[in-house]
């Protein structure tokens, strides 16, 4: 079955950057827009940044100025560069297109 596979999680320091991929492991039909969304426990997910298939792009206004999303000539991979990273950003961080998401991977931010 095709899936969406985050990496590039892992323990930052407050200030410092982390790059996301999401790649997906088969042809995508999806023709809307990629998404990155993150999950602090007992939260709810939280929208962070989208790229459409013309390149545009939204942020939410937490990340915005600070995480990039982009891609190359392709669909996938998507990825979120992540700079000025704060505490507050740890959460776990998917993909998710179509309603389709990854199982995500852990972002820790420790000051």
């Amino acid at each position: 079955q095709d899936q969406l596979m985050e990496s590039g999680g892992g323990l930052a320091q407050v200030g410092s950057s982390l790059k996301l991929s999401c790649v997906h492991s088969g042809d995508s039909r999806c023709i809307s827009s990629v998404n990155w969304y993150r999950q602090a426990p007992g939260k709810e997910p939280e929208f962070v940044a989208r790229i459409f298939s013309g390149g545009q792009t939204n942020y939410s206004p937490t990340v915005e100025g600070r995480f990039t999303i982009s891609r190359g000539n392709t669909k996938f991979p998507v990825y979120l560069q992540m700079t000025s990273l704060k505490v507050e950003d740890t959460a776990l961080y998917y993909c998710d297109e179509c309603g389709d998401r990854g199982q995500g991977t852990q972002v820790t931010v420790s000051s």
